[in-house]
């Protein structure tokens, strides 16, 4: 790809973040308005947990395929091919007749979603190519996390209270149709030189380990031991599979040499921790502001600004300390803060304090807004510019499996606790073990972050970069011959 003028790299950048935008929104937005679908769809718990998983499980199902597919065919038309798809599947949900039409129009949406954001991540790494632009540029994409963040809870509040919640899917009509026209008009084409081949298998066997887990987890608290036994089974099968049969493949879906770097590592775990935090949070936090305390889907909103504020805040500041002091500090301070916040709720019952309770939203939103620019920079910097799809697709990925895995087992867990009794009686004690493991997630960004950002990680990371490009030498000395 052509060397692009600065205006038209910073252009670039917006309409990726229109994408992120739209796909980040859908998530924020829908948790706001799960009290209200569960009234009309007379859905159960487990039932609100597939209404948001079915999308994050095809996410994080078809991220790495939609990835390498970009590189091999090329990014923009992927791109623009899932940009229709997520606005047809908006369309749909839109129109759902009950639960299950909901969940499978979800799934639809997410086919479209898993070609958004690994794809325009991997135009932002092609296109902005001095590693201190490019962090910032990643700190910027954080911020539209946050943007989404604290627009989703009021828009989507706004819109349940008014019109209803369907009409929370109309909002991505509009920004697809637009980010569409411009990638259209202005994003250039770019491909991977060498054109990865498809993985059938590794793909399957990852659809495989993602749904058997997180249908096991879900299911478990109304199936019994019993019946998710053998999805347990088949998860544990899938996972063995995949670690024998990748390393064996030419050109595998997961290139698990990617995994001797120690940063790449250690960002793959922070991100699934950090957005398993995430889902836990959002799923908890929106419950009980509407179950238990009684706001209407607008005012959950606006309780909500706390957390989506200094998250917006902090994730450019979160980029420009990447790009000049490295991931370790912002890392250290998502850490300490999402510890805190969810100790908050775990030790001391920060729900049943209107001070505790904000200065709980206050916490995580501070820490989740420093942890997404070193994730995304570190899993992509240091890889093959060639590679840089697949690497952006596993941070993505990881990304939705955390967001998968958090609200399976917080939901799993508050589902256990809550059991028979008054939903509102209950929900502090049963919701208490659920912060327990968020804080748990917590302690995990903060230890992996400190122990993959030193001196001794970045050795691995250099050593991995100059042994996957030696291959990559190899391999188009092959091809040239």
């Amino acid at each position: 790809m052509s060397e692009l003028s600065p205006r038209r790299r910073l252009l670039v950048l917006a309409i990726c973040c229109m994408s992120l935008l739209i796909v980040s929104l859908d998530i924020t937005v829908l948790n706001v308005a799960l009290p209200s679908m569960q009234r009309e769809l007379h859905a159960s718990t487990s039932g609100m947990q597939w209404t948001i998983d079915a999308y994050t499980l095809v996410l994080a199902s078809l991220l790495m395929l939609a990835g390498s597919t970009a590189d091999r065919v090329g990014r923009k038309r992927v791109f623009m091919t899932g940009l229709v798809v997520f606005t047809i599947g908006s369309v749909l949900c839109s129109v759902a007749a009950d639960l299950d039409a909901l969940v499978a129009f979800r799934m639809i949406q997410a086919v479209g979603g898993s070609m958004l954001n690994p794809v325009a991540m991997s135009i932002i790494t092609n296109t902005f190519t001095n590693p201190r632009e490019r962090a910032r540029a990643i700190g910027v994409w954080g911020a539209v996390v946050g943007i989404s963040m604290a627009a989703g809870p009021l828009v989507g509040g706004l819109l349940v209270e008014s019109v209803g919640w369907r009409s929370i899917f109309w909002i991505n009509l509009p920004v697809g149709l637009a980010a569409l026209l411009l990638t259209l008009r202005y994003v250039p084409e770019s491909r991977a030189p060498k054109a990865r081949r498809a993985d059938p298998v590794g793909q399957l066997l990852v659809i495989a380990l993602f749904g058997s887990l997180t249908y096991a987890i879900i299911e478990a608290p109304g199936s019994g031991l019993a019946v998710v036994l053998p999805f347990v089974v088949l998860a544990i099968v899938a996972l063995t599979g995949l670690v024998w049969y990748e390393p064996r493949r030419a050109e595998p879906l997961i290139d698990l040499q990617f995994f001797r770097s120690a940063p790449f590592s250690g960002a793959t775990v922070i991100a699934i921790s950090a957005f398993a935090s995430l889902g836990g949070f959002l799923f908890l936090s929106t419950l009980y502001l509407q179950n238990v305390r009684g706001l209407d889907a607008l005012h959950a909103g606006l309780w909500m600004l706390p957390m989506a504020v200094p998250t917006f805040v902090c994730a450019p500041l979160s980029g420009r300390l990447v790009g000049v002091r490295g991931p370790r500090l912002p890392l250290l301070i998502a850490g300490v803060a999402m510890t805190a916040s969810s100790a908050l709720f775990a030790a001391f019952d920060a729900e049943t304090s209107d001070v505790t309770l904000v200065i709980g939203y206050v916490l995580f939103g501070v820490g989740f807004g420093f942890v997404n620019a070193p994730i995304t920079n570190t899993a992509v910097s240091g890889m093959p510019r060639a590679q840089a799809g697949v690497a952006a697709a596993v941070a993505s990925t990881s990304r939705q499996l955390g967001q998968t895995l958090g609200v399976a087992v917080v939901g799993a867990v508050l589902a256990a606790g809550v059991g028979s009794s008054a939903y509102a009686e209950v929900f502090v004690s049963a919701a208490r073990p659920g912060w327990w493991v968020l804080v748990g997630c917590g302690v995990l960004v903060l230890v992996v972050g400190v122990v993959t950002s030193g001196r001794w990680a970045r050795g691995t990371a250099e050593r991995t970069a100059a042994r996957l490009e030696a291959v990559e030498v190899r391999e188009a000395a092959g091809v040239g011959s």
